[in-house]
């Protein structure tokens, strides 16, 4: 159920995050818990459980080198589809709701999550979505990705180019304008500054664990980077509760990557629209420096599995019981290995961010469709080569 705000704001997406019916959950989200002003406020429909749980890794850590390695479980945060995609995605189809859209428009490559969580999650809160889709590394994963997309209802393009998928983007929009159904368009990975606000509420639900005694404070947060909201809005939300950690991205692609600079933008750019909504909020700025990216463990390039990524995945599989992939989050569990002995790590308490899905949407999606019901253009990723992930 899409909860409501009390005035209209400036801006347009401020406008958006403007509801219309009573703020009868408001104590769901930390962002509200901590700031009573906002309580209302924020569009959302509910696709997560909340809180994700905190625990220690007690084989892992060793085996990474790590002084003390925890993890934070957003691989559980999803009522149909975990990860991190769900945090954002109940703000921002709350918001579509919130302006009577009939359907979302978002982008990602072939295999995105992020386009398979909003089809699952729109579908479920009585949205279409459609879908732009850039080449990636064919993997089965990739493949089944697409099959799923495609029998929940979700409309598929393809475009060889970012260019080529603005463009045709853009085209959906104007036929969607001409027949009354302009679509509500989510950016790449849901990284607006509303759908920030998904992990500056999530940084906080980290700060009311900790001061419940679940686990000590961290040194450092370790999370994969694609598209920076999760980063963005861990940085900002680590700032605003009062928690020392440095947020800390590992680089997953090579395709219009973000910088520091960039992820602090997002971080003052969702910080504003806290203001605008309301928000009593103590004054922060983000700066480059505040956040630390590192670049060195993408590999050949976005979704290209490496030796190291391989490895990462079936250490924590073995050692602990839980799925990743060499996408995301493999790859940022591989710098963590690699660096956690190593100045400044070593010796800190560090968290790990996990962001893949637990839930398998095949549990309930039944039976796939074959690939010739797909449109004809991802034909060709079904007949040629597979690569191994």
């Amino acid at each position: 159920m899409c909860r409501s705000g009390r005035a209209p704001l400036g801006s347009a997406e401020s406008q958006a995050a403007v509801g219309t019916e009573p703020a009868a959950q408001a104590s769901e989200l930390a962002l509200e818990r901590a700031f009573p002003a906002l309580a209302g406020k924020l569009p959302r429909v509910v696709c997560t459980r909340l809180p994700t749980r905190v625990h220690r890794l007690d084989r892992l850590g060793p085996a990474c080198g790590a002084s003390e390695l925890w993890i934070k479980r957003d691989d559980e945060s999803g009522t149909r589809y975990g990860g991190n995609k769900p945090r954002k995605l109940e703000l921002l189809l709350g918001a579509a709701r919130a302006r009577g859209k009939r359907s979302v428009l978002t982008f990602g490559g072939i295999g995105t999550n992020h386009g398979l969580a909003t089809a699952i999650y729109a579908r479920e809160h009585g949205l279409r979505t459609i879908l732009f889709l850039l080449w990636q590394p064919v993997t089965q994963k990739v493949l089944r990705g697409l099959l799923e997309c495609h029998a929940l209802g979700a409309e598929l393009h393809y475009a060889e180019s970012v260019s080529g998928l603005v463009t045709r983007a853009l085209w959906r929009c104007a036929l969607g304008l001409a027949r009354r159904d302009l679509p509500y368009v989510i950016p790449t990975g849901g990284s607006s500054p509303l759908g920030t606000l998904g992990y500056v509420s999530a940084a906080l639900e980290l700060k009311e664990q900790v001061g419940a005694g679940l686990l000590p404070p961290p040194d450092w947060i370790f999370v994969p980077v694609g598209t920076a909201g999760t980063v963005a809005g861990l940085g900002l939300g680590c700032r605003l509760g009062g928690l020392p950690a440095r947020v800390t991205g590992v680089l997953a692609t090579d395709i219009l990557p973000p910088t520091p600079a960039k992820v602090a933008r997002l971080a003052n750019r969702a910080y504003g629209l806290l203001r605008r909504l309301g928000g009593e909020l103590p004054q922060v700025r983000m700066y480059a420096e505040d956040f630390l990216l590192l670049r060195d463990f993408v590999g050949p390039g976005y979704g290209v599995p490496t030796e190291e990524a391989r490895r990462a995945r079936r250490n924590i599989e073995e050692l602990e019981g839980i799925r990743a992939e060499t996408t995301y989050t493999a790859k940022c569990l591989a710098a963590l290995c690699a660096l956690a002995g190593t100045p400044p790590f070593r010796g800190s308490r560090i968290l790990y961010w996990h962001t893949y899905s637990a839930v398998d949407p095949s549990a309930w999606l039944g039976r796939l469709p074959g690939y010739r019901e797909l449109p004809r253009e991802f034909h060709p990723f079904f007949e040629g080569e597979i690569v191994s992930e």
